[in-house]
């Protein structure tokens, strides 16, 4: 699952571009042509999609005209391709918006979130939850990283919960103890050790030199967002 999937051939351009996303909390999948991207489709979803015209092979025009043939999912075109015979093709093919190049990111990201606040509602009441890789869905209780599903047990999901809509704080181990386990619970603090180790083996690139969960010796716990 991904929540932007941009389609761009001019890779600096994309990264440049899913840079910015990424800061505003969004996951983006780059794929440069719309084979690439049609075929992402076929085995993934995407919230949204940030589409090009000038494609090698099917132009932008045919990836939306085939994408609406089986989706709905919101497009907005991103071209310098001004004219106006060119924007209102966009918009009979079925793009939600068209972005002109060179890309104003503050406008870009504006419009990105009223077709997700339009289209899902979820940003609005913190139903999906954005942290760096991880994304949490309250609403269904799942979690993503980098933008795959990862199983998490209750207690899993409730320490991960707890850590990231807290970030950059230090979260001390009787905290997190009572607030997942209860105060008069008959587990013992050895069972929050365990558990960070289960979800830095989830969630970290490298759980032995671990970014996201970091030990405040003697105190306790601090999840950073990367």
């Amino acid at each position: 699952m991904a929540d932007i999937l941009l389609v761009e051939d001019h890779r600096e351009l994309a990264e440049l571009i899913a840079t910015f996303l990424n800061r505003d909390g969004y996951l983006v999948e780059i794929r440069e042509s719309s084979g690439q991207a049609l075929a992402f489709l076929e085995a993934n979803t995407a919230k949204l999609i940030l589409l090009d015209i000038m494609l090698p092979g099917m132009d932008g025009f045919g990836f939306c005209a085939a994408l609406r043939e089986k989706s709905n999912v919101p497009v907005i075109i991103l071209s310098a391709k001004v004219d106006k015979e060119d924007k209102m093709n966009g918009f009979a093919q079925g793009a939600d918006d068209y972005v002109e190049k060179p890309v104003d990111m503050d406008i870009l990201l504006a419009k990105i979130s009223a077709l997700m606040r339009r289209n899902y509602d979820l940003k609005k009441d913190n139903i999906l939850i954005h942290s760096g890789a991880v994304s949490i869905n309250r609403d269904t209780r799942q979690v993503f990283f980098h933008g795959k599903e990862i199983p998490l047990t209750v207690k899993e999901y409730e320490l991960l919960l707890l850590l990231v809509q807290n970030p950059g704080k230090t979260l001390r181990k009787e905290y997190l103890f009572d607030q997942i386990w209860g105060a008069d619970s008959f587990s013992e603090n050895q069972t929050l050790t365990v558990h960070i180790k289960m979800l830095r083996d989830k969630i970290e690139e490298e759980p032995k030199n671990p970014k996201r969960i970091k030990t405040i010796w003697g105190v306790g716990y601090k999840y950073e967002e990367n």
